[in-house]
């Protein structure tokens, strides 16, 4: 059987299939067994889950995960992989591969009835896309694990809603990082080490607001201005000037001297009911 996870195997059957890594792609293929292993581990995966895996890429990780799984459906975008990914998981017979850009790929017809576990090596420029895909339509996956720049990591679990990214993290998921990734393990090495960030989806929605699309709208517009303070930011928004605006964040206790990324989803909460939801 062959273990992707292994460099010289890797090496060899990309050869074979005549594959290198397109950095276009954003491909770091994993090459360490020893957190190969401990990613499939944390993804907290049970006999009876249905998984869908972002990027299988040349099977590192899907050979992982299948063994733990009773169906893995592996979404892969680069076509001239698919032949490499189908030798790799020829023994699995739960295995589904799919090649497919997975933002177009329709997850609700895989997975009808949602509650699905999400895994993958995630490209930086796939984050936001992602994610907004992921978790803004119902019904939901039941968990992320996902590998994705430190950065992008300690973005989503911050304590504030540090990036539009992060407030919707934290809105549909509770958020924590379970271990950091070095550049090492990979092939090739990408120039920043990853972590992998685990996202348990909520019931429920964190923010209590009616419209929740507005409530997004609000946020990246608000967002457009994160180096202003609030108080201007919104009096430009809402067109009622920033006297106006600083008063209206001083009734909801907040600051009107301080900048977007400072606020916490409860304080996002009060000023979208103060502004956006009034109209103004």
């Amino acid at each position: 059987m062959i273990d992707p996870a292994d460099p010289d195997q890797l090496f060899d059957l990309l050869r074979r299939h005549r594959v290198d890594a397109k950095h276009s792609l954003g491909q770091n293929f994993l090459t360490d067994r020893t957190i190969r292993d401990a990613v499939a581990d944390a993804a907290d995966i049970s006999r009876d889950d249905e998984v869908l895996e972002v990027g299988a890429g040349p099977g590192t990780l899907t050979v992982a995960m299948a063994r733990r799984c009773r169906r893995l459906v592996a979404v892969e975008l680069d076509r001239r992989l698919i032949p490499a990914l189908r030798e790799v998981v020829a023994e699995h017979g739960n295995v589904e591969i799919v090649q497919a850009d997975i933002l177009r790929f329709d997850i609700h017809a895989a997975f009808p009835q949602g509650g699905e576990v999400v895994a993958g090596n995630i490209p930086y420029s796939l984050t936001g896309a992602l994610i907004e895909k992921l978790l803004q339509p119902e019904p939901r996956p039941r968990r992320l694990s996902l590998v994705v720049q430190k950065e992008v990591a300690e973005r989503w679990t911050a304590s504030t809603g540090a990036s539009l990214s992060t407030v919707a993290v934290q809105v549909f998921a509770s958020a924590r990082i379970a271990m950091t990734i070095p550049a090492s393990a990979f092939t090739p090495p990408p120039k920043v080490d990853s972590a992998l960030v685990l996202l348990d989806v909520r019931d429920r929605p964190a923010v209590n607001v009616s419209d929740l699309s507005a409530f997004f709208r609000f946020v990246e517009a608000v967002f457009q201005f994160r180096r202003k303070q609030l108080g201007g930011a919104l009096g430009r928004i809402s067109g009622i000037g920033s006297t106006e605006a600083a008063a209206r964040l001083r009734d909801a206790g907040i600051d009107p001297q301080r900048r977007p990324q400072t606020l916490s989803l409860t304080e996002w909460e009060a000023i979208f009911g103060s502004f956006a939801a009034t109209g103004r």
